[in-house]
């Protein structure tokens, strides 16, 4: 009898170990789930922003919001100016984050991290990463520009897409998209450093 007992008591406890290791291994497993579930929400949710005021340049007084975000592996860029005269100007992405020259010349050319020819953006003889092109200012002077690309990320590893670092100018005249190295654009009025 006393065999029995000793052989169902080992019995009970082999159970109630295997039961208590499936539970932990359950529970383990959820929670693993739970936390790749997590994970890739977030990295689904990635949205990187940055937001900049665009100061006047060469005695003008052309001023502005630029913000950039990036989301989905594309980044959008959408600007508000004021203070332009009424028609086209050109707007660019430059070399350098610096504002710093009265004349905006301290940002450098157009950023070309590709060393391609200016042109108009997605030309298929060339173009500059920074060529964005052209837009319109209402007879008050007001403007909104939005262009978005996979072409650029915001503190991405690669330096052929990596905006930050870099400056926008906007231009008195029109980009003609074929004048070497810069499209002709005329002064640079108006410049903000894209540095988060």
């Amino acid at each position: 009898m006393k065999k029995i007992l000793k052989f169902e008591l080992a019995a009970l406890a082999l159970l109630v170990m295997f039961s208590c290791k499936e539970a932990k291994k359950e529970a383990s497993d959820a929670a693993n789930d739970t936390e790749e579930a997590m994970e890739e929400m977030m990295e689904e949710e990635t949205v990187e922003t940055i937001k900049f005021m665009m100061e006047p340049k060469s005695d003008s007084s052309v001023e502005g919001e630029v913000t950039f975000i990036e989301e989905n592996g594309e980044v959008k860029m959408m600007a508000v100016f004021s203070g332009l005269s009424e028609g086209e100007h050109a707007i660019h992405i430059h070399q350098t984050a610096d504002c710093s020259a009265a004349d905006g010349t301290s940002t450098g050319g157009h950023w070309n991290p590709t060393n391609e020819p200016h042109g108009k953006w997605g030309a298929e003889e060339g173009y500059h990463k920074g060529d964005i092109g052209n837009f319109t200012a209402d007879a008050d002077g007001n403007a909104t520009v939005e262009f978005s690309t996979d072409q650029w990320c915001i503190g991405c590893d690669d330096e052929n897409m990596n905006i930050l670092g870099k400056a926008v100018i906007v231009h008195q005249g029109v980009d003609d998209f074929t004048s070497q190295p810069s499209g002709d654009a005329g002064a640079r009025i108006s410049c903000t450093g894209i540095i988060q």
